[in-house]
């Protein structure tokens, strides 16, 4: 029989997910990887629909690392493709939504055609207030305070200046909410480069689920444990 989980009162505000598991998830299938990708993408539209539900107001997916350009060549041009054919077809459904889409991280390397998609994508939401999707695309952790940290030398902004709010500035997350709770699917226990500087109080939860099939189920089970976390973010919490 199976047990109807109620949302917590304490839910994450800012939910970030490392998507693993595609991969081992087709493989298991007897299917190709990108069977496992093309997977991943359908399961994204469902937990959209559940942080909806649930009233979380950001959700960061780490959708493709600096390092997975080192994968196959055939794997990499695949999930390009998906990436595109995510916006041609998804685009119109989640500005209808209310989502914001926001890209996070560099767009070097793809196409002229898709980093002018990925523009519009981001031009056309740029109001919606229903959700923040941040698509960490082309991003790694380390890249992202190497930017920053140039971008302030570039700016002439003097040592004695730079504090932990300018860097936040500077930072591809600038102006939100570091993450209270990462997600990560597929059963291992390391961030792999994915948002090294705003996760550093994040709350963490890892599931041997496969991405593909990581539902709203298995995220109330997350939820739930992060509700019951006492976040002392480096403090003795008094009694």
């Amino acid at each position: 029989m199976n047990t109807v989980m109620t949302l917590p009162e304490k839910v994450p505000y800012h939910l970030a997910v490392i998507m693993d598991g595609n991969g081992r998830w087709a493989r298991s299938r007897g299917l190709p990887r990108l069977a496992g990708h093309r997977a991943g993408v359908e399961n994204l539209r469902r937990i959209l629909r559940a942080c909806t539900e649930f009233g979380i107001k950001i959700l960061t997916i780490y959708a493709f690392s600096t390092e997975n350009w080192g994968r196959p060549e055939a794997e990499v041009r695949g999930l390009m493709n998906i990436l595109e054919t995510v916006i041609d077809r998804e685009l119109k459904q989640l500005h209808a939504n209310g989502v914001q889409l926001r890209h996070i991280g560099e767009l070097d390397g793809l196409s002229e055609m898709l980093q002018g998609k990925v523009s519009k994508a981001v031009d056309l939401t740029r109001n919606n207030d229903q959700l923040i999707l941040n698509v960490a695309f082309n991003y790694g952790g380390r890249q992202d305070l190497l930017q920053a940290f140039r971008r302030i030398v570039d700016d002439g902004i003097p040592s004695d200046q730079i504090d932990e709010r300018l860097i936040d500035y500077y930072l591809y997350t600038a102006g939100q909410p570091d993450p209270d709770l990462v997600v990560r699917t597929g059963g291992e226990m390391r961030l792999s480069n994915f948002l090294l500087w705003q996760a550093s109080y994040a709350e963490y939860y890892s599931t041997p689920t496969y991405w593909p099939d990581f539902d709203r189920e298995e995220l109330l089970k997350a939820i739930a444990q992060f509700g019951q976390r006492e976040r002392r973010f480096g403090l003795v919490l008094q009694s």
